[in-house]
């Protein structure tokens, strides 16, 4: 006869333990260098407040902005539009090409964000292209799973508490390109690359296809077109298939 106290089987305790991410599933270097971009993130953050602000926004746009949008390139691009007399649905058309390309960010990643509603509803949210990166990077479930929610929502916090902390300073900090925050972040972005480019020659040659593709379209088309046309360097990464010789 089965007694009414129910207990626990040991199995079920591991699979229940399974969907926590823990620091300790990631190396320690993986640790390291999604801090060093928390930290590039604050920096540009603070920036996009201060510039929102000064160019005559109010404080809640920005900071409304980065809790829905949250989406760094996007929302320097509509703020832009915005400080220079464009209207709303520019700044927002800008807003969705521009960020267009996490799309296919979200059906790489959509087995590694958890397999309930509410986990790929808010995994769908931070999915950007820092937290790919950390995540392709990684090798096993677990790992990749904790790259994940590590890196986004560490970085979803610290891009809207440095967003509010530069909007509220607002114009003191002057102008912002004297101190070079606009090249922090690309210069952490191009550290955590290397290793992979180092690696792989498939990801060496669509990188410098794609990066030649920038250059030469960006004098010619708007800000943020050259890098979604760089997408098309990935067709360099593909190996030609072998013909069959016929007897």
């Amino acid at each position: 006869m089965r007694s009414p106290h129910r207990t626990d089987d040991p199995s079920d305790r591991t699979d229940r333990t399974r969907g926590l991410v823990r620091f300790s599933d990631l190396p320690p270097g993986v640790l390291r260098d999604i801090a060093l971009v928390w930290l590039a993130d604050a920096v540009v953050g603070v920036s996009f407040g201060a510039i929102a602000v000064g160019g005559g926004l109010p404080v809640w746009v920005p900071v409304l902005m980065s809790l829905l949008v949250y989406a760094g390139s996007a929302q320097f691009s509509a703020v832009g539009i915005l400080t220079a007399g464009g209207g709303p649905v520019a700044a927002a058309a800008t807003g969705l090409l521009l960020n267009s390309r996490t799309a296919a960010f979200s059906l790489a990643l959509a087995d590694d964000l958890g397999r309930s509603w509410a986990a790929r509803l808010i995994g769908a949210h931070l999915v950007t292209d820092e937290t790919a990166a950390f995540v392709l990077a990684q090798e096993g479930r677990e790992r990749r799973r904790a790259a994940f929610w590590i890196s986004g929502v560490g970085l979803f916090a610290a891009w809207n508490l440095s967003v509010l902390a530069g909007a509220l300073a607002g114009s003191a900090l002057g102008d912002t390109d004297r101190f070079g925050l606009d090249a922090a972040f690309p210069a952490v972005l191009l550290a955590l690359v290397l290793p992979a480019l180092r690696g792989d020659g498939a990801a060496r040659r669509a990188a410098a296809a794609g990066a030649v593709i920038a250059v030469v379209a960006a004098p010619l088309l708007p800000a943020g077109v050259p890098v979604l046309l760089a997408l098309l360097g990935l067709l360099a990464a593909r190996r030609p298939t072998p013909s069959r010789s016929t007897s």
